[in-house]
């Protein structure tokens, strides 16, 4: 086996060719491996280094943390910029951070995510496109996955809304509004997974990466899909949480706005079924109302390409933080962690289309935006 230098240096990821696969590995531990802008850089020269080298097959993305694969972006620098009125370093964090998810969604090689643990906004983002690529996402025991961000008064952003409205029937729209976490089997069965293996045995995987023979990608890719069939999820995808629910799922979350998904919702009185619709109610009574709002209309914008999808990801990002309610539920989460949030509407049933509607608007023409290079 043969490791060659890091080509990207950086105290919070680790980036280097091994066995012809690179490996790029999360460094962050105590901030449950956030992406900081300097992650996301050296993250992105790595794979532009590899893109082209014949002695780079594929690429693999971990985290050798018990804690977390990725908890997402760095909030909390987020806010302390936006309390600084530093509108640059934002707009800088997320155009970068997107800039890395299209390269990874469009990226030449297989590009594996071993997303044990914590997987979460940008966790999502780093992980996703790997299904673009003919590489692998890969869930383990504790994979406990979601796009939480109606809880903080954001998103789905990280071109999530794109894999989100790809899921089967309505479950895009539920998982975008409630932010609901989903464990290994649900994510295979949302098809936003691709094979499971046993935390326990993803030491000898990377053993056995590290020092196969490979001559193609592709034969990365099957080395993992081979090491995956000793592996079976409990439950089985077919009988998880997301695939009981499923029914009830798409009754409710088929309906054109949260305001009616609400209404459906309260209206359910058929035992079990209203048991767990009362759950839901109280999930939608903790996010801001006009998150979930912006968060179903992402969902159902994202069917064009993902290059549209993450410039408008990156105009909402701007409005979010202006005109939303990004910083208060950063503040009562994360920062002062009251849960006590006084979102800009107190009800979902106050957020009118045209609120949603002014959420959307790009700050920059079309041919000034900073992510008009990206295609595909």
């Amino acid at each position: 086996m043969s490791i060659s230098a890091s080509p990207a240096v950086s105290d919070e990821v680790a980036t280097y060719v091994a066995n012809r696969i690179g490996f790029i590995e999360l460094e962050r531990p105590k901030a449950l491996n956030a992406l900081s802008t300097g992650m996301i850089r050296a993250m992105h020269t790595a794979l532009g280094q590899w893109r082209d080298n014949p002695e780079v097959l594929a690429v693999v993305v971990r985290s050798q943390h018990p804690r977390a694969f990725c908890a997402g972006g760095d909030i909390r620098f987020l806010y302390e910029s936006a309390q600084r009125g530093e509108l640059g370093a934002r707009d800088t964090f997320f155009t970068e951070e997107y800039r890395l998810n299209h390269a990874i969604f469009t990226y030449p090689k297989p590009y594996i995510a071993l997303m044990n643990v914590v997987v979460m906004g940008g966790g999502m983002g780093i992980s996703q496109g790997a299904h673009r690529t003919g590489g692998l996402r890969v869930v383990t025991g504790s994979t406990r996955m979601a796009m939480p961000e109606t809880r903080i008064g954001l998103f789905p952003d990280v071109g999530a809304s794109w894999f989100l409205a790809r899921t089967p029937g309505a479950l895009g729209r539920y998982l975008a509004v409630t932010g609901e976490t989903m464990g290994a089997a649900d994510a295979l069965y949302a098809g936003l997974a691709d094979v499971y293996i046993d935390d326990a045995a993803l030491p000898a995987l990377v053993d056995t990466l590290r020092g196969e023979r490979f001559e193609r990608g592709a034969d990365v890719v099957a080395c993992i899909e081979r090491a995956a069939l000793a592996h079976q999820v409990v439950p089985q995808p077919e009988a998880s949480p997301l695939a009981n629910a499923r029914a009830l799922i798409d009754r409710h979350f088929a309906l054109p706005g949260v305001a009616q998904i609400l209404a459906s919702l309260q209206s359910e009185s058929d035992g079990e079924a209203a048991d767990w619709a009362e759950q839901i109610i109280a999930v939608l009574r903790e996010r801001s109302p006009l998150s979930m709002a912006v968060s179903l209309e992402v969902v159902t914008r994202a069917e064009g390409a993902m290059a549209d999808v993450l410039r408008s990801d990156l105009d909402l990002t701007r409005s979010s933080f202006l005109l939303g309610d990004t910083i208060e539920g950063i503040r009562a989460r994360i920062i002062d962690k009251d849960n006590a949030p006084r979102w800009r509407f107190a009800r979902i049933e106050d957020v009118s289309a045209a609120e949603v509607e002014k959420m959307f608007v790009s700050p920059w023409p079309a041919s000034e935006h900073p992510l008009r290079e990206l295609r595909g």
